[in-house]
């Protein structure tokens, strides 16, 4: 079943915020080129929701699928459809990430 995909505010300025980077560093068509990957990978999570790995220790029923060895996409399975909650750099400390419901 293939679910609707809801992004949150905050992954939107997650993903805004990588764009921008992006495109400061390497030019705008990595940019885009980082903006339709993550569209096909929302379309994938959207499809087969429950590709990715459980990640209940960092918050409930949530989720993570990683994107280019760099970006990690936290989401939580819903009843009809699928919340896309964070985009952050793996690299982060995850646990304070998502400290008080963040």
């Amino acid at each position: 079943m293939r679910r609707i995909c809801r992004i949150t505010p905050r992954a939107s300025q997650d993903i805004e915020a990588i764009a921008d980077y992006l495109a400061q560093k390497n030019g705008l068509a990595s940019a885009e080129d980082f903006l339709s990957d993550i569209d096909a990978m929302l379309n994938r999570i959207a499809k087969f929701p429950e590709i990715g790995r459980k990640q209940d220790e960092l918050y409930p029923n949530l989720r993570s699928l990683l994107y280019k060895k760099h970006y990690l996409i936290f989401y939580r399975l819903l009843d009809e459809s699928v919340e896309i909650f964070r985009i952050v750099s793996g690299y982060q400390d995850l646990t304070k990430l998502f400290e008080g419901g963040e």
